[in-house]
């Protein structure tokens, strides 16, 4: 049943409309052409335009965790993954092409391995109706990580996104988490009548972790065992810029409405297919931003591993933020998760309240939040005990930003 609403999801894919980011708001997820601060290198004719970018996050965290899951005899303390941090030293180059091809290459200095080379790709303009995307980039899906990076509401996107999920402790080497993040592909994308678009994307399915290519196929349904994904939104007031945020835009009055969908075949070792499906709403009114997602995932076993069964997530999040002043933003956000799956009782409930500080004629943006991981609806206490596993109950972070 699932596969044959996945092969109707995508013969119709190209018929629905899906949010493409505005050219003047960015073209690379980091840094935008358009905004002309900084250094810009163009040819006298126009046919070539270059511009660097930097953007560099350190933070300050503490996390305080429960003693479920501790091992006191190993000397395990409460207080883990804290202290200082650099989670972003992005460093890159983003420019035009006889106004047909965009391109972007983005080096992360703070990461490691494959995931040194966060972006890499061109985008070439067929018209404004049609483009094809062509390398390392985000998959389409979900609000929160489409959003430019640096221009988040809090410094760290909601948990029921990152959050890796519980099966059966005898299947546990099975636990994706519901976003997915950059990964290699290829995407069609553009803009109808300045309302709706389309991002219909094929990818290889492992995320940012490898960029190499490593998928086979399918076994059980005898296609290329890749992540085919789609997002489709509706803006009625214009292109919906990529921010949750913006002291330089304070006079917006924009609307989005979204859903995306998604299958990661054979996703995990061949063990697994993974469907992916998300709603999102963002808002900009002046001064306010308000956003909500809610998503879900089915994780279904292959024939190749005898389970007979498979397993649904869902999670949710609403969030606002407001301008107090025109430089001091104040946010909040409650995120709820089913982590164990529909078929036990329980949810994580994460309220977060944070502030945001954008430093005048500096690009200096300091943020700061608190989130706490609640747990209600347990069957039992050793599943309430078991929920929260690998995530603080107590989280503080300080963030300082710097881009140009």
């Amino acid at each position: 049943m699932k596969k044959k609403i996945f092969l109707i999801m995508m013969t119709f894919l190209p018929l629905f409309a899906a949010a493409q980011q505005e050219e003047e708001a960015t073209e690379n997820g980091v840094m935008s052409v358009a905004d002309r601060n900084g250094f810009v290198f163009q040819t006298r004719k126009g046919d070539f335009l270059l511009k660097p970018y930097l953007l560099v996050q350190g933070t300050a965290s503490f996390n305080y965790y429960d003693d479920e899951g501790l091992d006191k005899a190993y000397n395990q303390d409460n207080i883990a993954n804290s202290g200082f941090a650099i989670p972003y030293a992005v460093m890159g180059f983003t420019g035009k092409a006889f106004d047909k091809v965009s391109y972007n290459l983005t080096i992360n200095a703070a990461a490691s391995g494959s995931n040194l080379l966060q972006q890499a790709w061109f985008d070439v303009k067929l018209k404004k109706s049609l483009a094809v995307k062509i390398g390392k980039f985000k998959t389409p899906f979900t609000h929160a990580y489409l959003t430019t990076l640096g221009s988040t509401l809090f410094p760290q996107v909601p948990t029921s996104l990152t959050a890796s999920t519980i099966l059966p402790y005898s299947l546990n080497a099975v636990t994706p988490n519901i976003a997915t993040g950059f990964d290699i592909g290829v995407e069609i994308h553009g803009l109808l009548g300045g309302k709706f678009g389309y991002e219909v994307g094929i990818f290889n399915g492992t995320g940012s972790n490898t960029n190499n290519a490593t998928k086979t196929f399918s076994d059980d349904w005898h296609i290329p065992s890749l992540l085919y994904a789609g997002r489709f939104t509706f803006m009625p007031k214009g292109v919906m810029p990529s921010s949750q945020g913006d002291p330089n835009r304070l006079n917006e009055d924009k609307l989005l409405f979204g859903i995306s969908l998604s299958e990661n075949v054979e996703s995990e070792s061949e063990s697994t297919n993974d469907f992916r499906g998300g709603l999102e709403f963002a808002m900009l009114k002046n001064r306010w931003y308000v956003g909500a997602e809610a998503y879900y995932m089915n994780v279904g076993f292959t024939k190749r591993q005898k389970i007979d069964r498979s397993y649904n997530y869902w999670g949710a999040y609403v969030q606002a933020g407001y301008f107090v002043t025109r430089h001091t933003q104040l946010a909040v956000r409650y995120d709820f998760m089913d982590r164990n799956a529909t078929d036990r009782k329980g949810l994580l409930n994460m309220p977060a309240v944070g502030i945001n500080y954008f430093v005048p004629n500096s690009n200096l943006k300091l943020q700061a939040m608190y989130q706490y991981t609640g747990r209600t609806g347990h069957a039992t206490q050793l599943d309430r005990d078991n929920d929260d596993l690998g995530l603080p109950m107590h989280t503080a972070k300080i963030m300082l930003q710097y881009s140009f």
